[in-house]
C-alpha cells in the first residue's frame, strides 16, 4: 500500500550547467501537469534568476545550499547539486 504523500513527491535532477536553470522547472511542471508551457506563469516571478546565481557561482559543497519556493501548485527544493523535489501542495 502506497502512503498517499510520497506518491505527491516527485524527484528530479536538473543540469546545473545550464544557461537558465529556471526554465528546467518549468518544463518538469509542464510535463507533470500535462500543461503547454503558455499555460504556466512564469518561473522567474518565482525564482528570479536566483537558481542562475546558485549555479553559476556555486558556494561550497559544505555549505549544503537549498532554495525552497511555490510554483503552480508545487513547493519545490532545489539543492545546489542540481537534485530537485517537487510536492504538490493542493
Amino acid at each position: 500500500m502506497s502512503n498517499d504523500s510520497e506518491s505527491q513527491i516527485i524527484h528530479r535532477k536538473l543540469e546545473t550547467d545550464v544557461e537558465n536553470p529556471g526554465v528546467q522547472i518549468a518544463e518538469i511542471v509542464q510535463d507533470i501537469e500535462e500543461k503547454e508551457a503558455t499555460d504556466l506563469s512564469t518561473i522567474y516571478e518565482c525564482v528570479d534568476g536566483v537558481l542562475d546565481h546558485v549555479f553559476s557561482t556555486p558556494p561550497s559543497p559544505q555549505a549544503q545550499m537549498q532554495i525552497e519556493f511555490s510554483y503552480e501548485s508545487y513547493r519545490i527544493t532545489v539543492h545546489q547539486d542540481g537534485e530537485a523535489t517537487f510536492v504538490k501542495t493542493n
